[in-house]
């Protein structure tokens, strides 16, 4: 499932809109750098090109005005810096991820760690048509998981320790979904509201909620660009050995299955998705309902 072909065929160059340039898109997954990586990307890029780089949607660094003939040798520098060549053709490309617990409040998932083993595990493989993974902590979905061809999103659902709510509300007024209310000094869940981000339960004062399910929510199929189109639910599992092990089955499914020149989203149906989540979730005792 990779390629073995010229360098200037790799998915990570990228023919300028002036064709006697291109541009190298690095390998960066979660977005993620030291210090020394930065610098050393400063200094390839002072040396190939006129030092300027592009910051990316999918949270890597692109070179510009890079001329061809040199591609070899950019590569190689690359590599040596800990930043290898991208991708971004038919392939799995730079996986991204939010800050996750390290840097959020409102994450319920690491992140980075996660997005690195996925890296690992399906960066660059050829496909019949490209493919994005987003990783976010929480429903509030800061990378738009939901929107790319394959989607990990960190959920909680609540509980409530029966008996001891004090009904101040907290959890109401912290509410975006307007999932809570409080009914006869008591605080009641709306489960049909309830987009489980678990920001109720960070907000009690009393610590009176807690965590009943904390979860990894898979979804597949999502669309950006001019048609944008949310994936559909696959599997929740609660591990990240899960997870990656649910990824590289989605990855193996779709190069097997799907057809090229079209978004995955315009053919889950033909493709018998239904039929996947079913066989994943026996395989994994998922369930979508939590």
């Amino acid at each position: 499932m990779t390629r073995n072909q010229p360098i200037y065929k790799r998915g990570g160059v990228i023919t300028e809109r002036n064709p006697d340039f291109c541009a190298v898109r690095l390998r960066i997954p979660a977005g993620v750098l030291d210090a020394e990586k930065l610098a050393g990307i400063g200094k390839i890029a002072k040396k190939y090109s006129d030092g300027e780089v592009h910051l990316t949607t999918r949270q890597t660094v692109e070179i510009p005005h890079i001329d061809p003939d040199h591609l070899e040798e950019v590569a190689h520098d690359l590599k040596e810096n800990g930043t290898p060549l991208g991708s971004e053709y038919d392939e799995i490309v730079n996986i991204i991820a939010c800050p996750g617990t390290e840097g959020c409040k409102y994450s319920n998932i690491e992140t980075y760690g996660l997005a690195k083993r996925i890296d690992e595990k399906v960066f660059g493989r050829e496909m019949p048509i490209r493919v994005r993974i987003s990783l976010s902590g929480c429903p509030n979905a800061c990378t738009s998981p939901v929107l790319n061809e394959i989607g990990i999103v960190g959920r909680i659902r609540p509980l409530r320790i029966e008996g001891m709510c004090t009904g101040c509300g907290t959890c109401a007024r912290y509410c975006k979904e307007a999932a809570i209310i409080i009914k006869n000094g008591i605080s009641e869940l709306i489960p049909e509201k309830c987009v489980q981000c678990g920001i109720c339960i960070y907000s009690c004062p009393f610590d009176l909620l807690k965590s009943e399910y904390r979860h990894y929510l898979i979804t597949i199929g999502g669309r950006r660009g001019r048609h944008p189109n949310p994936g559909r639910e696959l599997i929740t599992v609660e591990s990240e050995d899960e997870v990656v092990a649910v990824i590289e089955q989605v990855v193996t499914w779709i190069y097997r299955k799907a057809w090229s020149g079209r978004h995955l989203a315009d053919q889950l149906d033909e493709l018998d998705f239904e039929s996947f989540r079913t066989e994943l979730q026996a395989k994994f005792n998922g369930d979508t309902s939590k």
